[in-house]
């Protein structure tokens, strides 16, 4: 069942629920940030509109910064604007910041630390039509890899929203990663959200695997879930909108319950959320775990959820390796 004190929608499995794009709600946050701190600036590589930056710009047009298509001038601008007392937010597609500015982001942000916030948009396959040069699937293992970043993946559009106002009182390095369609809304404005936290949103009293997800993906898996329960196999669903800092003893927690986990991530296998969970379990409590991501390839152009299906990351792929984990356990 959906876990009652986290007031989640509960028309996440309707055919009509709510959607919208989770950089929706990083605009509208941003635009509050501002409100509240006026040392908070925004910084984008030519597209203005859509990483959803523009409200930002046309409210406060004195603390926006349009650097072209430059990715590498836009983190180093945003890091000496840190340096100077400011709070930028550096907004791009993923594939290019931090795929092509990932050398800027080392050492003119991590190395010293700086204060700056690097949104990645257009992330994983769900970009779609855009194809393969604009599908990221490869950046939360660029940034997970660096000293210093934190990362958050947020579930929808309120998460986005509280997340990015969340960032904003970090004093640290922060990777925000967003996607282009509009995705359900899972949670609601009153659902909590705690940086560094993990939420548990499908409990079952006799839960035999642990399927841990994050961003696009929970609601897939919550969906799995529902079906497992009906088929008589109870499961919970983490929601892991925070890789880094990971929340290692609460994961913990719940693998020594069911023994055996299920990782699902719109990104690929390698480097991302399922990277870091078989390092939590190999070196803390060992068990077995199937992994839902994209398989060491590159995409193609097509519709999101055409995408998705091809490339595995659907409710029936979800179910196999539920099923699969759990035939695994000693």
């Amino acid at each position: 069942m959906l876990n009652p004190e986290l007031y989640l929608n509960q028309n996440i499995f309707d055919s009509s629920v709510e959607k919208q794009p989770t950089r929706d709600g990083f605009g509208k946050a941003l635009v509050k940030a501002g409100e509240e701190n006026k040392n908070i600036v925004a910084l984008t590589g030519d597209l203005k509109e859509s990483t959803r930056i523009e409200e930002f710009a046309n409210k406060f047009p004195e603390r926006f910064f349009e650097v072209g298509v430059a990715e590498q001038n836009l983190i180093t601008i945003s890091a000496g604007l840190a340096n100077s007392g400011k709070i930028p937010f550096a907004s791009s597609y993923a594939t290019f910041s931090p795929g092509r500015n990932w050398e800027q982001i080392r050492t003119t942000v991590c190395y010293s630390n700086t204060n700056v916030k690097i949104v990645g948009a257009h992330a994983g396959l769900l970009t779609g039509p855009d194809g393969v040069t604009h599908q990221a699937t490869e950046d939360l293992a660029l940034m997970l890899s660096l000293p210093n970043m934190k990362v958050v993946v947020p579930v929808d559009y309120w998460q986005a929203y509280k997340a990015t106002l969340e960032i904003a009182k970090i004093n640290s390095p922060c990777y925000l990663r967003l996607s282009r369609p509009k995705i359900p809304v899972i949670t609601t404005e009153k659902t909590p959200f705690e940086f560094g936290k993990i939420q548990t949103f499908w409990t079952s009293s006799n839960p035999q695997v642990t399927i841990i997800a994050t961003g696009s993906m929970v609601y897939y898996s919550l969906i799995a879930a529902k079906e497992l329960e009906k088929e008589g196999l109870e499961t919970q669903v983490i929601n892991c909108s925070t890789l880094k800092p990971l929340d290692k003893e609460e994961i913990l927690k719940h693998l020594k319950i069911t023994k055996a986990v299920v990782t699902v991530e719109e990104h690929q296998a390698h480097g991302g959320l399922s990277s870091l969970i078989a390092n939590l379990i190999t070196t803390n409590f060992l068990v077995p775990q199937e992994i839902v991501a994209i398989n060491d390839t590159f995409a193609e152009s097509g519709e999101p959820e055409e995408l998705l299906d091809r490339y595995g990351l659907n409710v029936s792929n979800i179910k196999k390796a539920v099923l699969k984990a759990r035939e695994r356990k000693v």
